[in-house]
């Protein structure tokens, strides 16, 4: 069997156990699912009327699906408690991915660090639309100086999904990164989120 298959049939079990423990009628509507939406993302994503076509799938399955995505950006969100040094970039870009990439609009975000890189606090700073947002680098510099950040990480959404940085993108990196030296204090990434993926600007060489 591919690798292809083998996933194709993990997917068919775990849906199975999550909607009914694994009996053979939940898992038709598993398989039914999976046909239907094409993979867990698309399907967790469905509305509740597009998941209401699916037979066999009454109220209290519905809640469990519905219950999934959200257990699952908590289990990520936890994964840089306050207090707490970064272990490695990938937990950085999980936390993000779980707290950014569902949003139907954009929002712009900041990880503030002490010299030791632990986690001072994650503030959701300037919300927009889905065409865009104003950030102030003014705001950037007295969030961290109040919580005596002494490097910060930035993060924003693309509700398109595409992760690739715009050049709006790309001028207000070098002007944060300004304002954050004036008072001595490190930028040290920032990711742009889209759908299940991150691109950081520090491994594209443009901080």
């Amino acid at each position: 069997m591919n690798n292809v298959s083998d996933r194709e049939s993990s997917d068919v079990e775990l849906l199975t156990t999550i909607i009914a423990g694994g009996n053979a009628r939940a898992r038709q509507t598993a398989t039914q699912l999976l046909q239907t939406f094409g993979n867990l993302r698309v399907l967790l994503h469905a509305s509740d009327a597009e998941l209401s076509c699916i037979d066999g799938l009454g109220p209290a399955r519905l809640q469990r699906l519905r219950a999934l995505p959200i257990l699952a950006r908590r289990y990520f969100e936890e994964s840089l408690p306050c207090g707490e040094a970064i272990r490695s970039p990938s937990d950085t870009e999980s936390f993000l991915k779980a707290r950014m990439q569902h949003l139907g609009h954009e929002l712009f975000c900041c990880l503030y660090l002490d010299n030791r890189h632990r986690v001072l606090r994650f503030d959701e700073l300037f919300r927009g639309t889905i065409d865009g947002t104003s950030v102030y680098p003014r705001e950037v510099v007295k969030e961290a100086l109040s919580v005596n950040a002494a490097a910060v990480i930035l993060a924003h959404n693309h509700p398109s999904g595409v992760a690739e940085p715009s050049q709006a993108d790309e001028r207000i990196t070098v002007r944060l990164k300004s304002a954050l030296e004036l008072v001595d204090i490190r930028l040290l990434d920032h990711l742009i989120v889209g759908s299940g993926t991150a691109t950081s600007l520090a491994s594209r060489g443009l901080l």
